[in-house]
C-alpha cells in the first residue's frame, strides 16, 4: 500500500483521473482477481521460468485453509466458501516519546535457512513467557493469507496465532469502495481485541498501512496489548495520516506511480474511493525479492485498498499508544516504503529496538519469512516492563 500513497495526494489522484479512459462509476463487486494475472505472467516474471502450477495451488490452499480456520473459529465467513482453493476458483505532530531502553542499533538477519518450513520446537520455553499471542495485521491490498507462511513457523514454535483480515480485504465481504472511516477499516481487529478475557495480553504485528490500524487500536485497548511490531509499515505520529506520511514520498517518478489505479465508485468529480494494483508491476513493487511462486499467488488474492481511510488522522496519546513497547522491522529492498522513509518515521517516533531484514523487499513474510519468523521470536522474549 505504501507504493500508492508514496506517489500521489487526493488533488493529484483526482487530476489524473483526467487522462484516465477507464471510468469506475459502476464497480463490480469485490472479486478475488481471475485467470488474467496467469495471462500476464509474462510481464510479471521477466526473467522467471515456467511457473510450477502444481506447487501454487498446494500454497494456495494453505493459505486458504488457514483463512478458512480461523474464520471458522469466529463465526465469519459467510460467502467466500470457495477459498478452500482459490486458484480453482480464479478459473472461474505531537510527538509520542519513546522509553529510555531503545536501542538505536538495528539488528541486522539474512534468511539463510532453507525455504521450507521447518524448524526446532521451542515450545518449552513459549510456554513461560506472559505473552506467547501474535496477531497479525496485514497491509493494504493484502489479507490474512499473506501471512501463512510466518502463522506455521509460529505455530510450530508454540505460539497461538490469530491473522484478521480488516473489511474489505481477503475473504470480508465489503466492497473496498464503499468504506468511508478508519474505524470501519480496522474493526474486524478492534471486535477482535474486545473479545480477548479480561487478562489476556497479545503481541500486535502491522504491516504496510496495517501499522496505522494497529496503532488505532492500541488507543483503544491499551490493557490487551503487551508489544506491537511494525513492519515496513505506517508507524505515524499524533494528527498525521497515512497520506501525510507516505506524501514526504511525492515527486519522484517510479514504478510505484504506475503501479497504482485509484478507482472512482462516486464519479471522477469525487474523491477517489480505492487503490487498485496493476497486476503486471506487482513483482516491481511489492515483491522483488519473493518467490515468483508466491507472487502468482498474490496476484490472486490481492483487493484494492479503500481511500477514504488513508486521509484520517490519528489521535495517539502517551498515556494509551505511547506507553506500549514498540518494535520496527526495516526491509532493506523495498520499493513500496523505502529505507529512507522508514527511517524517517523510526527517527520521528523511535521505537524500542529496530531490527532488520536483509535482501528483504516489502513483503518479508513471503520473501524471507525464517529472518521475520526469528525477529518475532525474539520480540516475544523482551521483557516486559
Amino acid at each position: 500500500m505504501g507504493n500508492s500513497l508514496a506517489c500521489f495526494s487526493q488533488s493529484q489522484a483526482i487530476k489524473r483521473n483526467k487522462t484516465r479512459a477507464k471510468s469506475s462509476q459502476s464497480l463490480p463487486p469485490p472479486y478475488f482477481p481471475g485467470s488474467s494475472a496467469s495471462q500476464r505472467s509474462d510481464k510479471i516474471f521477466l526473467k522467471e521460468t515456467s511457473i510450477d502450477t502444481d506447487y501454487i495451488k498446494e500454497q494456495a490452499r494453505v493459505a486458504a485453509a488457514l483463512l478458512l480456520q480461523h474464520h471458522q473459529q469466529n463465526g465469519t465467513l459467510t460467502q467466500f466458501e470457495s477459498l478452500r482453493d482459490p486458484l480453482a476458483t480464479s478459473k472461474r505532530q505531537k510527538r509520542i516519546p519513546r522509553s529510555s531502553s531503545s536501542s538505536s542499533r538495528p539488528s541486522l538477519l539474512a534468511d539463510s535457512l532453507p525455504q521450507h518450513l521447518e524448524i526446532p520446537k521451542q515450545g518449552a520455553e513459549v510456554e513461560e513467557l506472559e505473552t506467547k499471542h501474535f496477531v497479525l495485521v496485514h497491509g493494504g491490498g493484502f489479507g490474512a493469507w499473506c501471512w501463512y507462511k510466518i502463522s506455521t513457523l509460529l505455530k510450530e514454535s508454540g505460539y497461538q496465532v490469530d491473522a484478521i483480515d480488516l473489511t474489505g480485504s481477503g475473504a470480508h465481504s465489503l466492497d473496498s469502495n464503499n468504506i468511508t472511516t478508519l474505524s470501519e477499516y480496522v474493526k474486524p481487529l478492534t471486535n477482535f481485541l474486545e473479545k480477548l478475557p479480561i487478562g489476556n495480553k497479545v503481541i500486535l504485528v502491522g504491516h504496510d498501512i496495517g501499522g496505522a490500524c494497529v496503532s488505532y487500536a492500541m488507543e483503544l485497548h491499551r490493557s490487551k496489548i503487551s508489544k506491537v511490531v511494525f513492519i515496513a509499515a505506517a508507524m505515524l505520529m499524533n494528527e498525521q495520516s497515512i497520506l501525510d506520511m507516505f506524501s514526504m514520498q511525492l515527486g519522484s517518478d517510479n514504478v510505484c506511480q504506475r503501479a497504482q489505479m485509484f478507482l472512482y465508485a462516486n464519479g471522477k468529480n469525487h474523491p477517489p474511493t480505492a487503490i487498485d494494483f496493476d497486476k503486471s508491476l506487482l513483482k516491481d513493487v511489492l515483491f522483488n525479492q519473493t518467490p515468483a511462486k508466491d507472487v502468482e499467488l498474490a496476484s490472486v488474492l490481492m483487493r484494492p485498498i479503500p481511500f477514504a481511510p488513508l486521509t484520517e488522522k490519528l489521535s495517539l496519546s502517551a498515556t494509551n499508544y505511547g506507553s506500549i513497547p514498540r518494535f520496527y522491522v526495516k526491509t532493506l529492498e523495498d520499493f513500496a516504503i523505502p529505507v529512507s522513509l522508514q527511517e524517517a518515521m523510526i527517527d520521528s517516533s523511535p521505537p524500542e529496538h529496530v531490527f532488520q531484514i536483509k535482501g528483504s523487499d516489502h513483503s518479508p513474510f513471503l520473501s524471507k519469512p525464517q529472518a521475520l519468523h526469528k525477529i518475532l521470536v525474539e520480540i516475544s522474549r523482551f521483557p516486559l516492563k
